[in-house]
């Protein structure tokens, strides 16, 4: 039985196609906005496939959803959207309202929490810097941070006087000039907020998401596990504990 994962993100359409549980096809495209376009593009390739369900985890506004959901229709299968719920597969949701939390930072904690006896940080390194926290079953809320990159762009848009061009993010060490010295100290930001928040409470380090290998290699000390198709495994487990629908 062939099914089609989706994840629809603030920049990029990710998919997998799996065959009896098993990932036989999977790709990753930036959609520049217009997911909707995209995925008319993937459609007929889609229909080829001769899939039996369709699972979706999708960031965008009900406007964007709306035209989603119209073209996957034109597949004739069952097509699932992920939600938040308060609480799910056992899963307690820590946020008082459910709509405010994303359906990606839902998935990815939904993907790893299933012992009532382990406790997490996971970790996703995309477009924000997302950090969720949970105990057992019990997600407790987190953080959302701007990345790397919203920082580099938020300080070349709001400092006169001086132009920051690309460079690497791969020190901690004091920057010698002043490149240098903007790129680390973003990553030592970033990484000292994690820091912070597992020395309060430690707790086994999850990271998923484009910069995770990075972020990695910084806190090596937390024995960090790198996941980075988190976000599709917790939209499996969703749909496996989805009562309409029998997509394996």
């Amino acid at each position: 039985m062939k099914n089609l994962w989706l994840d629809i993100g603030n920049t990029r359409l990710k998919y997998w196609i799996t065959d009896n549980n098993q990932v036989i096809e999977h790709a990753a495209e930036m959609h520049l906005q217009s997911p909707a376009d995209l995925l008319l593009g993937l459609i007929q390739h889609f229909k080829a496939l001769k899939l039996h369900n369709v699972g979706v985890s999708s960031v965008q506004d009900k406007k964007n959803n709306d035209r989603i959901q119209r073209i996957l229709k034109s597949l004739n299968i069952p097509v699932v959207f992920a939600k938040v719920h308060a609480e799910y597969a056992g899963l307690r949701c820590g946020y008082d309202d459910t709509t405010q939390l994303g359906i990606d930072r839902w998935l990815q904690v939904l993907a790893v929490a299933h012992d009532p006896k382990q406790n997490y940080c996971i970790i996703s390194c995309g477009t924000a810097l997302t950090i969720d926290l949970v105990d057992g079953l019990q997600h407790l809320g987190g953080y959302i941070l701007p990345n790397l990159y919203l920082q580099r762009d938020s300080l070349i848009q709001n400092t006169k006087g001086i132009k920051i061009p690309d460079a690497a993010f791969d020190e901690l060490t004091p920057g010698r000039n002043t490149i240098n010295a903007v790129h680390h100290g973003i990553v030592l930001g970033l990484v000292s907020a994690i820091e912070k928040v597992l020395q309060q409470s430690p707790r086994k380090l999850i990271l998923t998401g484009g910069d995770a290998a990075l972020f990695a290699k910084f806190l090596t000390p937390y024995q960090p596990n790198i996941e980075p198709d988190l976000l599709l495994k917790g939209l499996q487990s969703f749909i496996q504990h989805y009562p309409e629908t029998n997509i394996g």
